[in-house]
């Protein structure tokens, strides 16, 4: 039987006849409102794609491990690296948590490096480790360039040859120069520094990354992932560019450069990322080099700071499984999982074990690492990846007209590019249309404190050239409110009076606990049938806030009850939802302060709540 009539039987269905289809089961919806989403990347997502959206796509031809590498480097599987990275500096711990790491299953290492000096501090800092074996990525250090050379003579005196160990080095001084706003000395000669780098790797460590493009500080500060990948391929190409100037091969610098990616939560959209970052980082390299492994690059992709939180913080577990998904599926060539409470402290036995066990269980019990590309043929993906490529490819280009990467930087580009964006991200936060599940929306009202040991800041440099960018968490607005409540010690009290019909007296609690449980307030919810009674029994627990949970067409008899009694009792009174206005010109009049509802600034809301009750 031949294939062609596998499903002969069933007619072909046209785009216009789905359409029609469409049409008629929305009764008159406005197509676009309801069934397009409006992306952040300024492309439009349609509700359904089908195999007409792929018919110019030349890279679908491509088998896995061919260039453009959109489909990934391997052939039979899609095995990653599981990488866990040291948060301390301190040599003997570092190396306990790695030897406890690298029992459970993780085969890279990311070491903080800043206190080694000598031979002796490697020696304590791999003691029980083999290098040959894992990767080893020095994270931090004072100075690369020396720190390569003891590694080195580090490894010959323990007789392993250095060609065998496989590794990076975060050397990177455009991330430097982005998170300090200024450059480390002048740029070329940080360029001349990574050229000798580059060459020294060459001759002593073949399988070293000696330049690291961190492009997670984009995300981290809340870009679009169509800017954070323009930017990144602009910052890449700028050292490719270095590199050759200075008598590099194109092929050599791209086997020994390192790009670094951060994963949200927008699933699909990540998986396209990373696969389109491929496809560019081909186009980028074929400009230099001919030669197939210049089109490669190794991507390292760790899960975002930005949607992290500190109330709820087990939710963090679910963001970085989807996130670390999201990598695989696209993938990528190693993967950090950060423990889930990196947002607030330094990370405990519990949290790593459950990072790194997070890998285990995606390669060992779903086993995401056993199929190539499992994302090819997706309409949906396929379509994703080539719009987020066209849209970086858009930033890449207004960065090199800009005059390239350095000069777009010290001209502010970059940065007010991504802070414009982060900026309307922080708008839908504040609003609620974006949800942080447990800081903006369902917050577990149950859960009293919080133990900070971390903070949010960044120290001023009076020295700045220009504007940097700094890893965000979205949710932190919010979560202080929540942590001026608790530190006040004068937890505000609402209570919700519900009355008449069920359904939404019911629905407009839920909204007002969610709103108010958002700051910690303590909650209250009663329903009543005698609104004077209620309203009397609702004076007994003398809240700070009143809120009247109804339907609309019962609101006009419930306000007119309702406010003769507490109206001068209670300091704010508020009706859930969004009456018309001559309704609200009325029951403004009868006293009541505020109304709550789905187009509420939550932040700006929340605030003038905690400025006026917490005193």
């Amino acid at each position: 039987m031949k294939n062609d009539k596998l499903f002969a039987e069933f007619p072909e269905v046209s785009t216009q006849q789905w359409e029609q289809a469409i049409e008629k089961d929305l009764k008159g919806a406005d197509y676009e409102k309801k069934l397009i989403w409006k992306t952040i990347e300024n492309f439009n997502v349609k509700p359904y794609y089908r195999q007409d959206d792929l018919k110019d796509l030349d890279y679908l031809q491509t088998n896995p491990d061919q260039i453009p590498y959109v489909r990934g480097h391997h052939e039979k599987n899609n095995d990653w690296e599981i990488r866990a990275d040291m948060d301390c500096a301190d040599i003997k711990t570092q190396n306990a948590v790695a030897l406890q790491d690298l029992d459970r299953g993780v085969n890279s290492v990311g070491f903080d490096a800043s206190l080694v000096q000598t031979e002796n501090d490697l020696e304590q800092l791999f003691d029980g480790i083999y290098p040959q074996y894992i990767r080893v990525n020095f994270i931090k250090a004072k100075d690369y360039e020396a720190l390569l050379k003891i590694f080195v003579q580090y490894l010959k005196n323990k007789n392993i040859d250095p060609a065998t160990v496989k590794g990076s080095i975060n050397f990177d001084p455009y991330c430097y120069a982005l998170t300090n706003g200024k450059f480390w000395g002048e740029v070329k000669s940080n360029m001349d520094t990574a050229a000798r780098i580059m060459q020294f790797a060459k001759d002593n460590l073949p399988m070293f990354k000696t330049i690291t493009v961190n492009g997670n500080i984009f995300g981290n500060a809340g870009s679009s992932i169509s800017q954070q990948l323009g930017f990144t391929l602009a910052c890449a190409n700028e050292y490719m560019y270095n590199m050759v100037e200075r008598g590099i091969k194109a092929e050599d610098c791209a086997e020994r450069m390192m790009i670094v990616f951060d994963t949200g939560s927008t699933y699909f959209m990540e998986i396209a990322k990373i696969r389109a970052a491929r496809l560019l980082w081909s186009a980028v390299a074929g400009q230099y080099s001919k030669e197939e492994k210049a089109a490669k690059i190794f991507i390292h992709t760790e899960d975002t700071v930005y949607n992290k939180t500190v109330f709820d913080a087990y939710v963090n577990m679910l963001r970085t499984t989807t996130e670390t998904m999201s990598a695989a599926i696209a993938g990528a060539d190693s993967i950090t999982v950060k423990p889930f409470d990196t947002a607030f402290k330094h990370s405990d036995e519990f949290s790593r074990r459950i990072a790194v066990n997070q890998q285990i269980l995606l390669k060992e019990e779903s086993y995401l690492d056993k199929i190539v590309d499992p994302a090819a043929g997706s309409y949906y993906i396929e379509t994703l990846t080539n719009n987020i490529a066209e849209k970086a490819w858009e930033y890449f280009l207004e960065t090199e007209r800009k005059g390239g990467y350095e000069q777009a930087i010290r001209e502010n580009y970059i940065q007010d590019t991504v802070l414009a964006t982060e900026n309307q991200r922080a708008k839908d936060i504040a609003k609620r249309k974006t949800v942080i599940v447990g800081t903006n929306q369902y917050p577990n009202i149950t859960e009293q404190d919080v133990n900070i040991e971390k903070q949010d800041c960044k120290d001023s440099n009076d020295s700045q050239e220009f504007k940097t960018l700094t890893p965000l968490r979205a949710a932190q607005p919010f979560e202080k409110l929540r942590i001026d409540v608790i530190k006040s010690q004068k937890k505000p009290k609402v209570y919700n009076l519900l009355y008449g019909n069920l359904a939404m007296r019911n629905a407009r609690q839920g909204f007002s606990t969610n709103f108010f449980g958002v700051a910690g307030y303590q909650i209250i919810s009663k329903p009543v049938d005698d609104i004077i009674q209620g309203c009397k029994e609702a004076l007994e627990e003398k809240p700070d806030i009143l809120v009247l949970c109804s339907s609309d067409e019962e609101y006009a008899e419930f306000v007119k009850q309702a406010l003769p009694e507490v109206k001068g009792k209670i300091k704010h009174i508020i009706v859930a939802g969004n009456p018309e206005d001559s309704l609200k010109e009325e029951f403004n009049a009868l006293g009541v302060t505020g109304y709550i509802n789905v187009r509420t600034n939550a932040l700006e809301a929340l605030t003038a709540y905690n400025n006026d009750l917490l005193g």
